[in-house]
């Protein structure tokens, strides 16, 4: 009974730390975000009988300390938005003026296939037709005709 307590009690931690630093839908995770859902079990399980540390609170710190620091890195960001570039990158161009720009799809490890469907996705056949295709960020292919 002591492991379902324990186990619910992370559970509802964790969602509602998530819900406070503002989480978006799952789909739209950032690779910091991603990361950071991946260490909470980690954390976690030192709190969950096994380990050599049986405590809750151990494990709760533990969250807390990972939610806090994820919390500071986006306020330093939005401070600091140079500093939000260089470790976040920036936006490529895949496209320009019709044209696949190689260069960029070579570094980035894009194929001319994952452009073009990207443009199918958008609502276009043609790749004359499009103006700019980008690399955002957040690994999303957005496309301007």
């Amino acid at each position: 009974m002591d492991i379902i307590i324990r186990v619910a009690v992370i559970y509802f931690f964790v969602y509602v730390g998530l819900r406070v630093i503002g989480k978006r839908e799952f789909g739209e995770l950032s690779p910091l975000e991603l990361v950071t859902l991946l260490l909470i079990p980690e954390i976690t399980a030192q709190a969950i009988p096994g380990g050599d540390d049986f405590s809750l609170l151990n494990g709760l710190t533990g969250v807390a300390t990972l939610l806090l620091l994820v919390f500071l890195t986006s306020v330093i960001h939005h401070l600091r938005p140079g500093l939000a570039r260089r470790v976040e990158g920036e936006p490529s161009v895949l496209v320009k003026d019709g044209r696949l720009v190689q260069s960029t799809l070579n570094r980035e490890r894009v194929s001319a296939d994952e452009v073009m469907a990207a443009i199918r996705e958008a609502g276009y056949a043609e790749l004359e037709k499009i103006s700019w295709a980008i690399l955002e960020i957040d690994g999303r292919i957005s496309v301007i005709a």
